[in-house]
């Protein structure tokens, strides 16, 4: 175990530069931790972090309205209720299931072989920063069904969406280049809804558009805060997922060698990859009314930010936490992509992602292409694994070595 600081900060350099060692120690001695700074209240035990994210009465999404509606330009999906949010999540979840997932999943296979056909000769990629992180926004682009020439303009207004939302703490002027990050956003989305409402296609923002709630259309404002919505949600953990997956199948070779050999283990190593380093960790709620949690009362009215990454360590809810394996017996491959999940990487309750289904597809699509590809791959030599991000988290960079393909086919010889 780690020595604990005087005062223990999620906050602190300590646990930014590893939050996984401090989980244990979260969840035995303060599974219910406060933190001063944020006046917010931490939860690491997976059957609290579960209870919340299922009492979706007594822990609403309340906070959003301040950590994400700025940016969004309007509600999100997560801060609705009732049938309106039936309603709208169901024309999201439409977009990313059955024929129109299979139609995705095609224009995945392009997008990557086009992202990944200038680096197989070199026989090196970093799978994050040449790969992992266009492909992202590219896919993402291809749903929506906007342009993909303008992708490293939307990266920038992403990534300042993507700050605002998740950073625990911003300065004024990080604060404002985000919300003008926002603001151009929205200013490039108004045309396109314009035009999409004149004449619909098949993409998410047609079907937006041209749907209904309560018998009546949504607005500008509605339809600019889902599009946002989705390019956030679909774009932000992806490249972080795909990342950590490779990192932990060159990490455990033997898991690698059987993966490889059968490819139908993929979804078990996607599922163990969210697991084990989810990409998002913390799930912001509000306490509607005093609880309490280990003997400890969360005030009403309280922040209360679940740690999915401490939660999905938890020894209670699975053996042997802290490992990598495949075949793990508690976590369930089938149900790891649904509401049924045991690990709580997608959330769960009423506000499960919206996106788990395409998720596990856009990156079992795209690992399978890459695993043939990338013969004898490791890690460059001397690179410093590192990974960032107290909200969201993955690797900085992944570089990766591997044997050159001829795009021909065939290997080209070995990569120095």
């Amino acid at each position: 175990m780690p020595v604990a600081p005087t005062r223990f900060s999620v906050l602190s350099e300590e646990f930014a530069a590893d939050p996984y060692r401090w989980s244990a120690r979260l969840r035995e001695r303060t599974p219910v931790h406060y933190e001063p700074a944020l006046d917010s209240y931490f939860l690491s035990r997976h059957e609290d972090v579960r209870r919340v994210l299922t009492d979706h009465e007594a822990f609403t999404t309340e906070t959003l309205q301040v950590r994400a509606e700025p940016v969004m330009r309007g509600p999100v999906l997560a801060q609705m209720t009732g049938a309106e949010h039936t309603a709208k999540r169901k024309i999201v979840v439409r977009a990313f299931t059955g024929t129109a997932l299979q139609d995705q999943m095609r224009a995945v296979r392009a997008n990557a072989a086009a992202l990944l056909a200038p680096f197989l000769a070199r026989g090196r990629m970093d799978l994050v920063g040449d790969f992992g992180k266009p492909l992202a926004i590219h896919v993402t682009l291809d749903v929506l069904g906007l342009e993909r020439r303008d992708w490293r303009q939307v990266a920038a207004w992403h990534g300042g969406i993507a700050e605002f939302i998740t950073s625990m703490t911003l300065t004024p002027e990080r604060r404002r280049h985000c919300l003008d990050c926002a603001e151009q956003l929205e200013a490039y989305l108004l045309p396109v809804i314009e035009r999409r409402r004149r004449h619909p296609g098949e993409d998410l923002i047609s079907k937006l558009c041209t749907a209904e709630f309560d018998g009546i259309g949504m607005s500008d404002r509605d339809v600019t805060a889902l599009i946002i919505n989705v390019l956030v949600a679909a774009a932000e953990p992806a490249d972080k997922t795909l990342a950590l997956l490779f990192k932990h199948l060159i990490d455990h070779p033997g898991q690698l060698a059987e993966v490889r050999r059968d490819p139908g283990l993929l979804g078990a190593a996607i599922a163990e990859t969210l697991r084990l380093t989810p990409p998002v960790q913390l799930i912001p709620r509000q306490a509607e009314q005093d609880t309490v949690f280990a003997g400890t009362t969360v005030p009403a009215g309280a922040t209360v930010y679940c740690m999915i990454g401490a939660a999905n360590r938890d020894p209670g809810a699975f053996t042997d936490p802290d490992s990598f394996d495949i075949h793990r017996a508690d976590l369930g491959t089938a149900r790891s992509f649904t509401a049924a999940a045991q690990h709580l990487s997608f959330g769960t309750g009423l506000h499960q992602c919206v996106g788990a289904a395409f998720a596990r597809a856009e990156i079992e699509t795209v690992s399978a292409m890459l695993l043939p590809l990338l013969d004898e791959v490791r890690l460059s030599p001397g690179f410093r694994y590192r990974e960032a991000g107290l909200y969201t988290r993955g690797p900085v960079s992944l570089p990766l070595v591997f044997t050159p393909v001829h795009l021909g086919g065939g290997p080209a010889g070995p990569a120095v």
